[in-house]
């Protein structure tokens, strides 16, 4: 889930799709991501689907067989907590070179290879003799191969464009992997998500603008979702809803917003909303002289401040302020 508090209709959709593989003899198996854990300790709302044996939780980091192969997954690690998993990265390594099978390990952690902001290990931290690394973190789908690993590292990405990803053109789907030969091959299915689009345009040529996006929209089964960024001069709100309103029955949802010549410039955050993390964390650097404040701002405290959870931020002030007391101390 993307909050570790989903809706009950989230909560009852995954049960039921967990729910139709165990009936066909497909098992399954997860680990928690990052926005699993709550930061009020609690349990994490996955652990139902373990608990009703939908699926099985394996982010303790213990490896054990299944059909002929090793599994081991490790949950979400924060960045700080890193070196205190060298060790059962090395023991479960150890492990991993006496099994003669397929090795698979699941994590949920940035690679920097992948993506030197969000990067939070390099890939020669991760633990070897594995021959497939299932990854989760990256919202963009990537496979790398190393010559120091026995296998890929593969990041599906997220089936959905979340709201860090903005509204763009994009393809979501997962890799279906074929362990039955000695090397295993990775092929990636696409799924059918809603179409989803943002435009831009001067206030002169809006009138144009709708009529090519209806042209484009026109075609498509499943209503997109559209964005339409305008900019210009002495604009009037009646006169943009009334063309937005030719083209809204076309779709599942249409917006627009105004935008100032100088936003407009700013290509990191409109030609590529995917980075818009990413220019956060550099500019929080920037503002804040630190990686490791700006890492505790952007990936602790903003996400419970942007879902209004703020006692779940309160919480994660005052467990940092603790933490900081204890490296006084020391």
């Amino acid at each position: 889930f993307h909050v570790p508090n989903p809706n009950g209709t989230a909560i009852v959709q995954m049960a039921n799709a967990l729910k139709r593989l165990k009936q066909n003899n497909i098992d399954s198996f997860f680990i928690l991501g990052e926005h699993d854990i709550s930061r009020i300790r609690t349990t994490p709302i996955p652990y139902v689907y373990h608990n009703l044996e939908f699926s099985k939780y394996i982010g303790q980091g213990v490896p054990f067989e299944y059909k002929g192969i090793l599994l081991a997954g490790f949950d979400k690690i924060r960045k700080t907590e890193i070196s205190k998993y060298e060790e059962r990265f090395a023991e479960i390594q150890n492990i991993a070179s006496k099994h003669s099978g397929h090795k698979i390990l699941m994590m949920h952690q940035g690679i920097t290879e992948f993506n030197k902001f969000a990067g939070e290990l390099q890939s020669t931290d991760l633990p070897k003799n594995f021959t497939y690394y299932a990854m989760g973190h990256l919202h963009d789908t990537d496979v790398k191969n190393f010559s120091h690993l026995d296998g890929p590292v593969a990041y599906p990405g997220s089936i959905e464009l979340t709201t860090s990803e903005g509204i763009k053109e994009a393809k979501k789907g997962f890799f279906e992997v074929d362990i039955s030969g000695k090397e295993l091959r990775t092929n990636w299915i696409e799924l059918d998500t809603r179409p989803q689009f943002s435009f831009k345009t001067e206030y002169e040529e809006l009138e144009n603008t709708i009529q090519e996006i209806s042209q484009k929209i026109s075609s498509i089964q499943r209503k997109p979702i559209i964005e339409l960024k305008i900019q210009g001069e002495d604009i009037e709100a009646d006169k943009i809803q009334a063309q937005i309103s030719t083209i809204q029955a076309q779709t599942l949802r249409c917006f627009w917003r105004i935008i100032s010549k100088e936003i407009s410039d700013s290509s990191v955050f409109l030609d590529r909303p995917h980075a818009i993390d990413d220019e956060m964390f550099k500019l929080s650097v920037n503002a804040l002289g630190s990686e490791e404040m700006a890492n505790f701002a952007i990936k602790e405290l903003l996400p419970p401040l942007t879902s209004n959870q703020i006692k779940e931020a309160t919480d994660v002030i005052l467990q940092n302020f603790e933490n900081f007391k204890k490296e006084k101390i020391k």
